[in-house]
């Protein structure tokens, strides 16, 4: 089946929540799945639909950050998009590869993501086999600081995460996949909690490492879209 594929460009992290959303609520008219690319007017960091970010988050460091804040229409915890690459799938339930099962509809994106980053790095991927069962309890509402079952690995650690949202007419799938780590000062100053800051430290992998450049961000970003595109033309 052929994909569509939407590029929507920069917008604010309000708007591009809301655009998903809305595609979800369309998507009984659909007839093909959507693959959506966008970006962001500004740093952003987005949480899902049941977590309250005020619990977890600095919100003076928020502020000071200028960070543009909104809520997901999936679950999942939060996630920055300062040095990631967001995206979002859209599967029609007409779709062969449509289950009723989350995870199996969780692991069909997630190999073709997995394909796209061992494409663009010297380095194995897989997807997990199962959430490990240490992770500490402060930690499970930040995505990068918590595995979860099928999400993307390298080397031991989570390069690429998601939450999804299911209706009788199919799925919404937002995905990130991380790129570059984010600075221990921009992390202690926007967390809560130290203790998710070490849990982001030690269970994430990034694209790029620690050391980036806007211009190589840029250019990491424009790679993997294209290796992502090329991707689902795979898992037709």
């Amino acid at each position: 089946m052929e994909w569509k594929y939407l590029d929507t460009g920069k917008r604010t992290a309000a708007e591009n929540m809301a655009l998903d959303e809305a595609m979800l609520s369309e998507l009984e008219n659909e007839k093909r799945p959507i693959l959506h690319l966008y970006d962001w007017v500004s740093e952003a960091v987005t949480h899902g639909h049941f977590i309250d970010p005020e619990k977890f988050l600095n919100m003076s460091g928020i502020e000071k950050r200028g960070l543009d804040l909104a809520k997901r229409p999936t679950g999942g915890g939060i996630v920055f998009h300062n040095c990631d690459l967001a995206f979002s799938v859209l599967l029609p339930a007409h779709h062969p590869a449509f289950s009723l099962n989350p995870l199996e509809n969780y692991a069909f994106v997630n190999k073709a993501v997995a394909w796209a980053i061992h494409e663009m790095i010297p380095h194995s991927t897989e997807l997990l086999a199962a959430e490990p069962k240490t992770i500490q309890e402060e930690c499970r509402s930040f995505c990068m600081a918590k595995p979860t079952k099928y999400d993307v690995m390298v080397q031991g650690k989570k390069v690429g995460g998601a939450a999804q949202r299911k209706t009788r007419h199919g799925y919404l799938h937002q995905g990130s996949i991380s790129l570059g780590h984010l600075s221990n000062d921009f992390l202690c100053e926007v967390l809560a909690s130290e203790t998710v800051v070490e849990g982001i430290k030690q269970n994430s992998f990034a694209l790029l490492g620690d050391k980036w450049t806007n211009r190589e961000l840029q250019e990491a970003r424009h790679h993997l879209r294209s290796l992502l595109q090329k991707a689902f033309l795979q898992v037709e």
